[in-house]
């Protein structure tokens, strides 16, 4: 199982998310996410810049893949113009980058006064905004009239020698389905054994599985629950709400369900490594061929140094 960092763009600037990448490169990492987000989850995380201005910047200082964990190209971008950025970025990073999308979340995609789409919606619309973009890859002019999305005479000229590869997130079943037809891999944030079997039977041999967890490095675990409670908090939001509530201050509220002793045993706290590890262990068993740490907190480059001499 490959392991990679994942860049939060929610919680740090843009020079801190280079220098995170430059350290995990140096510490051994094998590869990079980087999230896309208009907003952060919450005020406390306070950060969001705009993903493709860092993956150009990434191009500059790493040479590992680096995937999109996730963009969605259905509302607040439209796929045509998703698909120049993510040509440019695998130019730019001499075919070493994937596009990860799905569905997204309204927290992102409502800021441009569109109506929120219900869930079989929007996965109509991530299918055909995926063929979208892979007629444009193809570097002929492209017209298309389709339900969801109007191409008029579209031409991409800055072109990868091979189209980039799409990697689809999903969690349940039906958005499972559509991931195995369309995708030449699976992204999921979950170590759902189930979810990653089914992919794998639906697609066919040869698709990768991406996973990824988060953890926070403290002096003591007491201090990393503290940190990673405060800050991501969120993450552990049930059901559908990650995907429905429109803004930050609403996290912030529906995150009250959430306790520290929750926190506490959703997320490897503290500088012990043997926590990483069960994480790991979760994720390779569950079948991902590559999984993804990110940290929470100002401790990042004591995480990667953990990494380096623990598992890299």
């Amino acid at each position: 199982m490959r392991i990679g960092y994942f860049l939060s763009c929610e919680e740090y600037t843009p020079a801190q998310l280079i220098e995170q990448a430059r350290l995990a490169q140096d510490a051994g990492f094998q590869a990079l996410w980087i999230s896309d987000h208009y907003h952060p989850w919450n005020d406390a995380q306070g950060q969001s810049p705009f993903v493709w201005s860092i993956i150009g910047a990434l191009s500059q200082v790493v040479t590992i893949p680096v995937t999109t964990a996730v963009t969605c190209p259905i509302m607040r971008i439209h796929p045509a113009v998703t698909a120049q950025a993510a040509a440019t970025s695998a130019v730019l990073h001499d075919g070493r980058f994937v596009l990860g999308v799905g569905t997204g979340e309204a927290l992102n995609e409502h800021v441009t006064g569109e109506r929120w789409p219900f869930a079989d919606e929007r996965l109509a619309m991530l299918e055909e905004a995926v063929d979208v973009m892979r007629q444009l890859w193809r570097g002929d002019f492209v017209t298309h009239h389709g339900r969801h999305y109007t191409v008029d005479q579209a031409r991409i000229y800055t072109l990868p020698a091979t189209p980039p590869q799409v990697y689809v997130s999903a969690f349940g079943p039906k958005a499972i389905e559509v991931a195995a037809r369309i995708g030449d891999g699976y992204i999921s944030t979950s170590p759902n054994a189930d979810l990653v079997q089914r992919f794998k039977q639906l697609a066919g041999a040869g698709k990768p599985a991406q996973g990824a967890f988060k953890g926070c490095y403290a002096e003591t675990e007491d201090e990393g629950v503290e940190i990673a409670h405060r800050l991501w908090g969120t993450s552990g939001v049930p059901g559908e709400l990650a995907q429905v509530l429109p803004s930050p201050r609403h996290f912030e509220q529906a995150a009250t369900l959430v306790t520290p002793e929750m926190t506490r045993s959703a997320l490897p706290c503290g500088p012990d490594p043997a926590k990483h590890a069960e994480q790991l262990k979760t994720y390779e068993d569950a079948g991902f061929d590559e999984v993804y740490v990110a940290n929470i907190g100002p401790h990042y480059a004591e995480l990667i140094d953990l990494y380096r001499r623990e598992f890299l």
